[in-house]
Protein backbone atom coordinates (compact mmCIF):
# COMPACT_ATOMS: atom_id res chain seq x y z
CA UNK A 1 0.00 0.00 0.00
CA UNK A 2 3.21 2.21 0.83
CA UNK A 3 4.58 1.73 -2.55
CA UNK A 4 1.27 2.45 -4.31
CA UNK A 5 0.65 5.89 -2.31
CA UNK A 6 4.27 6.56 -2.86
CA UNK A 7 3.91 6.25 -6.77
CA UNK A 8 0.44 7.40 -6.76
CA UNK A 9 1.98 11.14 -5.40
CA UNK A 10 4.93 11.31 -7.57
CA UNK A 11 2.29 11.41 -10.52
CA UNK A 12 4.15 7.86 -11.86
CA UNK A 13 2.59 4.06 -12.29
CA UNK A 14 3.51 1.50 -10.27
CA UNK A 15 5.28 -1.86 -12.19
CA UNK A 16 4.47 -4.73 -9.64
CA UNK A 17 7.44 -7.56 -9.84
CA UNK A 18 6.10 -10.54 -9.69
CA UNK A 19 8.68 -13.15 -9.55
CA UNK A 20 6.95 -16.45 -11.10
CA UNK A 21 6.24 -13.90 -13.83
CA UNK A 22 10.51 -12.89 -14.42
CA UNK A 23 11.98 -15.84 -13.67
CA UNK A 24 13.22 -18.08 -16.42
CA UNK A 25 14.20 -21.85 -16.52
CA UNK A 26 16.56 -21.70 -18.77
CA UNK A 27 20.49 -19.49 -18.19
CA UNK A 28 19.79 -16.02 -19.17
CA UNK A 29 16.35 -15.91 -19.58
CA UNK A 30 15.48 -14.26 -15.97
CA UNK A 31 18.06 -11.64 -17.09
CA UNK A 32 16.57 -10.66 -20.72
CA UNK A 33 12.85 -10.49 -18.62
CA UNK A 34 14.27 -7.96 -15.92
CA UNK A 35 16.37 -6.31 -18.45
CA UNK A 36 13.16 -5.81 -20.15
CA UNK A 37 10.98 -4.88 -17.06
CA UNK A 38 14.01 -2.21 -16.21
CA UNK A 39 13.81 -0.70 -19.57
CA UNK A 40 9.89 -0.34 -19.50
CA UNK A 41 10.23 1.49 -16.38
CA UNK A 42 12.90 3.59 -17.69
CA UNK A 43 10.64 4.44 -20.27
CA UNK A 44 7.39 4.81 -18.59
CA UNK A 45 9.02 6.29 -15.80
CA UNK A 46 7.40 4.42 -13.65
CA UNK A 47 8.11 3.17 -9.83
CA UNK A 48 9.40 -0.24 -9.63
CA UNK A 49 8.53 -2.34 -6.72
CA UNK A 50 9.89 -6.40 -6.23
CA UNK A 51 7.71 -7.53 -3.47
CA UNK A 52 9.50 -10.13 -1.48
CA UNK A 53 12.70 -9.15 -3.13
CA UNK A 54 14.67 -11.55 -1.05
CA UNK A 55 13.74 -14.05 -3.02
CA UNK A 56 15.93 -11.87 -5.96
CA UNK A 57 17.98 -9.89 -4.16
CA UNK A 58 19.06 -12.73 -1.40
CA UNK A 59 22.21 -13.24 0.07
CA UNK A 60 25.23 -14.59 -2.42
CA UNK A 61 26.46 -17.87 -1.26
CA UNK A 62 29.82 -19.48 -1.97
CA UNK A 63 30.19 -21.44 -5.60
CA UNK A 64 29.93 -25.33 -5.04
CA UNK A 65 28.63 -26.15 -7.97
CA UNK A 66 26.99 -25.03 -11.48
CA UNK A 67 23.85 -23.65 -10.03
CA UNK A 68 25.45 -21.58 -7.00
CA UNK A 69 27.49 -19.92 -10.13
CA UNK A 70 24.32 -19.17 -12.32
CA UNK A 71 22.64 -18.04 -8.85
CA UNK A 72 25.34 -15.54 -8.28
CA UNK A 73 25.66 -14.54 -12.26
CA UNK A 74 21.82 -13.42 -11.98
CA UNK A 75 22.73 -11.46 -8.49
CA UNK A 76 25.34 -9.54 -9.84
CA UNK A 77 23.40 -8.48 -13.00
CA UNK A 78 20.83 -7.55 -10.57
CA UNK A 79 23.59 -5.45 -8.55
CA UNK A 80 24.68 -3.74 -11.52
CA UNK A 81 21.39 -3.16 -13.20
CA UNK A 82 20.16 -1.91 -10.23
CA UNK A 83 22.86 0.20 -9.63
CA UNK A 84 22.45 1.72 -13.41
CA UNK A 85 18.07 2.30 -13.02
CA UNK A 86 17.78 5.91 -13.25
CA UNK A 87 13.99 5.53 -12.23
CA UNK A 88 12.58 4.51 -7.96
CA UNK A 89 12.77 1.06 -6.98
CA UNK A 90 11.23 -0.58 -4.00
CA UNK A 91 12.15 -3.86 -2.08
CA UNK A 92 10.01 -5.23 0.21
CA UNK A 93 10.52 -7.92 2.48
CA UNK A 94 9.71 -9.28 6.22
CA UNK A 95 13.35 -7.98 6.75
CA UNK A 96 16.91 -7.09 6.08
CA UNK A 97 18.92 -9.61 6.90
CA UNK A 98 18.09 -12.15 4.30
CA UNK A 99 19.25 -9.06 1.55
CA UNK A 100 23.10 -9.40 0.29
CA UNK A 101 24.97 -6.25 2.01
CA UNK A 102 26.16 -5.41 -1.16
CA UNK A 103 22.25 -4.50 -2.27
CA UNK A 104 21.82 -3.02 0.91
CA UNK A 105 24.37 -0.30 0.31
CA UNK A 106 23.15 0.82 -2.97
CA UNK A 107 19.46 1.07 -1.57
CA UNK A 108 18.95 4.64 -0.73
CA UNK A 109 17.09 4.56 2.15
CA UNK A 110 15.66 1.78 3.85
CA UNK A 111 11.68 2.18 6.12
CA UNK A 112 11.64 -0.36 8.78
CA UNK A 113 7.77 -0.76 9.75
CA UNK A 114 7.53 -1.84 13.18
CA UNK A 115 4.29 -3.33 13.66
CA UNK A 116 4.09 -3.47 17.06
CA UNK A 117 4.47 0.27 17.06
CA UNK A 118 1.23 1.06 14.68
CA UNK A 119 -1.23 -0.87 16.16
CA UNK A 120 -3.39 0.15 19.04
CA UNK A 121 -4.21 -1.70 22.05
CA UNK A 122 -8.14 -1.79 22.49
Amino acid sequence: MAAAAFARELGRPLYRVVLDRVSGKSIGETEKNLQKLFDAAERGQAVLLFDEADALFGKRSDVRDSHDRYANFEANYLLDRLGNFAGIAILTSNGKHPFDRTFLRRLGGVIDFDRSKTRRDQ
